[in-house]
């Protein structure tokens, strides 16, 4: 290997390894998604839910939207 190739090698390697000892040696301290994400998630999927569940029961949606039956045609005018 070249000697500049094996020098940057290893300037990787020290890196890495300076990386991972430490984050082995910091204390996690929990974030606002280790605390509150399940709680914000079930919020809203209940919220979403209630949305829904209201936009399909109580408005009037006419849910047949084929127009076979109720359009009538007109008589031709010449």
């Amino acid at each position: 290997m070249f000697p500049v190739a094996r020098a940057a090698q290893s300037l990787v390697a020290r890196g890495i390894q300076r990386t991972a000892i430490r984050q082995a040696h910091h204390k996690h301290e929990p974030t606002f998604h280790d605390k509150y994400g399940t709680m914000v998630l079930l919020g809203g999927a209940a919220m979403f839910s209630a949305v829904w569940g209201y936009v399909l029961t109580q408005l009037k949606i006419e849910w047949g939207f084929s127009p076979v039956g109720r359009v009538t045609p007109r008589e031709w005018r010449e």
